[in-house]
């Protein structure tokens, strides 16, 4: 199989280039490497997959020097001409988009960088999958969908029209968006939703590697809604096995076209995921009380019934046992570099 993964420098990108590269699939990775986070993060993650930094240039393939069938292009998806070149000349059979501005907060300060990054880059994808026809196309969406919605656990058929964040209206508008292709033009499309991915690597803006950092350096960490929280947090290996059997299942029905989400299935009491973090660093946490933030909710949690019954996949890897995994690799990742990755 030969799989176009976008975002490759991301969070769940590198986790799904590595994943896809060693099972020995075909894998070309693009990222536009944006600041919204230190990007030495995202060089890291590259040079974990074998590519070289100083190769880098805008367009230009780099080829990993730790699995031979692995290439990267830096580039954006609003560059339309490029992605519909790179289609052309590649010939994918499944594209995986993971690629999107992402950060339910950072919506509500830059709203234009949600429309270009996850509207307009996600449009220029499609149009690619259109006259470029690929088995399959997997798309990112979120648990953010769910918005206001106050039923749990969410379900995939569930009403989805009150979003709480731009953030979520443009995952939403993903899934219409592909519903569309899909009707229109038989591209067999999934939506999965994700569900607050954390683990090895993740994105230093997000409370797993903030509270784990501040925990362990003793410096406070904020508690938002007072503790009164609660998110289905899912471990990125969970993710990604889900992502690869999503892959392997293209619709076949009439509109060629589903949406799953993936994750744990079992909601984690904010204080309870600080106490998972307490046990496995031995440190106390040092909680600042403050209100909810705009644009949060107060819970998510997955119903994945669909998920099991259709491809008979359920992630399994328990809060501590993905804290411990977490906690083992902050542990091993070089110092200097972590101290140039706090996010504030």
């Amino acid at each position: 199989m030969k799989i176009l993964i976008t975002g490759a420098a991301g969070f769940i990108g590198f986790h799904a280039v590595k994943h896809f590269a060693e099972n020995g699939d075909r894998v070309v990775g693009i990222d536009n490497i944006n600041n919204y986070y230190n990007v030495d993060l995202k060089y890291d993650r590259l040079k974990e997959t074998g590519i070289c930094k100083a190769l880098i240039q805008n367009h230009k393939a780099v080829q990993s020097v730790n699995y031979p069938n692995y290439r990267f292009f830096k580039a954006d998806l609003l560059d339309k001409e490029f992605i519909d070149e790179l289609f052309k000349h590649e010939h994918f059979d499944v594209v995986c988009n993971l690629a999107a501005q992402a950060a339910v907060r950072y919506s509500i300060e830059n709203p234009y960088v949600y429309i270009n990054s996850n509207i307009i880059g996600f449009l220029n994808i499609l149009e690619a999958c259109r006259f470029h026809p690929v088995q399959h196309l997997v798309y990112a969406s979120s648990s953010s969908v769910y918005g206001m919605n106050t039923k749990i656990p969410y379900n995939e058929s569930d009403q989805v029209d009150k979003p709480a964040s731009l953030y979520a209206a443009s995952k939403k508008s993903n899934e219409l968006m592909a519903h569309a292709y899909s009707k229109l033009y038989k591209i067999p499309s999934t939506g999965v939703r994700f569900f607050t991915v954390y683990g090895p690597w993740g994105r230093p803006d997000m409370a797993p590697f903030i509270f784990m950092d501040s925990i362990i350096n003793q410096n406070p960490i904020e508690v938002f809604n007072h503790g009164k929280l609660s998110r289905d947090f899912t471990y990125i290996d969970d993710i990604v096995e889900g992502l690869s059997v999503v892959i392997d299942h293209a619709p076949t029905n009439e509109i060629p076209y589903k949406i799953y989400n993936i994750g744990a299935g079992k909601p984690v009491q904010l204080f309870d995921f600080i106490a998972a973090i307490e046990k496995v660093t031995g440190k106390t946490a040092i909680k600042r009380m403050v209100e909810i933030q705009p644009g949060d909710v107060y819970q998510t949690f997955a119903d994945t019934t669909e998920l099991e019954k259709d491809l008979n996949y359920k992630p399994q890897t328990s809060i501590q046992e993905g804290i411990n995994k977490l906690y083992n690799w902050y542990l091993n990742y070089d110092k200097r570099s972590r101290k140039r990755l706090q996010f504030n």
